[in-house]
């Protein structure tokens, strides 16, 4: 509904103001074909925003869900089509990036692509629309991962930075690409954070996310938990372990890998995102601050950070020098909100604009200037074509 409204604001014909006897306006109009490549951790509301847009815009779709999560883009797809959307202007096509991604990204008649997903592939995708001998220099629209980082001074409130952190680390299993990756606590406060953090996480219930007193469920594979394990297994020797949930009879079918937290001497500990519930954290002195920032700008991801503070002017020491897209302060930082958190991040976590602000929507189109002389008579004007 955001990009419907979008579309009838914007692309009716603009008029733009010219010289006297000159009328000029400014249309916006569809690209072409779009392909549409979503990810599986929000296989409804990113597939369907991304296919959305692009509609909106005047383009047609090739959609393209992550292979786990076939069967939801199947469906909405369908919806979409009984809807009255034509068949032969949005077109479902599911497969693995290896072969159907790259198959489309590499295809000339493709005008762009929308994609969420990870930084490596993004950078695959790149590729394959720059190396591409024809058709049109193609736009890429991507947002991709992120090591999020939550920063609290000594003056937030430990009750309030345990909860936000634990909401922002380990709900939807920490599978969200704004989840929070690393809890970056001022010194004076460490201790009594990192107590309240294993206390609470003690009290995590992990199962089935179908029941209402379920915390925190599986993971989406086993491929996806391995990675975890592996990481798991290199934190227990390279950090401090600070707690791990307890995983109970339920969790003994499936792809269910224990919340953990662990303490680092430093974000580069970290080579890359973990992609699921696993927390870390970093103590830091007071006069550490703007190195603090240094290190998080320092790993290239710019997608969210919290910030936990009472004091405006650390607040807005920390808004101007971090190169974030979405920056929380004083909450959790996950469940950006259309026409209100428009979502996206800077460097290796994104080419921007925002899904779900004012600027995506043109992103997926292009733009026609029309001028005319409104002063010339009749059969004895002549026109004069001087170029560009």
């Amino acid at each position: 509904r955001y990009y419907a409204l979008q579309a009838r604001e914007h692309f009716a014909p603009m008029a733009l103001p010219g010289p006297t006897g000159e009328a000029n306006s400014l249309q916006l109009a569809g690209r072409g074909v779009f392909v549409c490549i979503s990810p599986w951790n929000f296989p409804l509301a990113i597939f369907l925003g991304q296919i959305a847009a692009a509609l909106a815009a005047g383009n047609s779709v090739i959609a393209k869900p992550a292979e786990q999560t076939n069967l939801i883009g199947y469906a909405a797809v369908k919806l979409l089509h009984e809807a009255g959307i034509p068949q032969d202007v949005l077109q479902y096509l599911p497969g693995d990036g290896a072969t159907v991604g790259a198959a489309l990204t590499r295809d000339p008649r493709v005008a762009g692509v929308c994609f969420t997903g990870s930084t490596e592939t993004a950078r695959l995708i790149n590729r394959a629309l720059a190396s591409r001998d024809a058709g049109p220099i193609a736009t890429l629209i991507a947002e991709t991962g992120g090591q999020n980082a939550m920063i609290a001074d000594s003056s937030s409130l430990p009750e309030q930075v345990v909860k936000d952190a634990l909401g922002s680390a380990f709900t939807s299993a920490g599978q969200r690409c704004s989840a929070a990756r690393v809890l970056l606590v001022q010194d004076d406060i460490a201790d009594k954070v990192i107590g309240m953090l294993a206390g609470a996480m003690a009290e995590l219930s992990i199962g089935d996310p179908g029941l209402p007193s379920t915390d925190v469920g599986p993971v989406i594979d086993e491929d996806a938990k391995a990675i975890l394990v592996e990481h798991a297994k290199r934190m227990d020797v390279e950090a401090k372990p600070i707690a791990k949930a307890t995983l109970g009879e339920a969790c003994e079918h499936g792809t269910f890998f224990a919340p953990a937290a662990w303490e680092l001497h430093a974000i580069a500990q970290l080579d890359r995102e973990k992609f699921g519930p696993a927390l870390h954290v970093v103590r830091w002195k007071a006069d550490e601050l703007d190195t603090v920032i240094d290190t998080i700008n320092a790993t290239g991801y710019g997608l969210t950070l919290g910030i936990h503070s009472r004091i405006d002017a650390t607040i807005e020491r920390i808004v101007s020098r971090a190169k974030v897209g979405n920056i929380y302060v004083n909450r959790n930082q996950i469940g950006a909100v259309v026409g209100v958190q428009p979502f996206g991040g800077q460097g290796l976590s994104g080419t921007g604009p925002k899904a779900g602000g004012p600027h995506y929507l043109p992103r997926f189109a292009t733009e026609k200037t029309v001028t005319i002389n409104t002063t010339a008579a009749g059969g004895n004007a002549s026109l004069l074509t001087l170029g560009d």
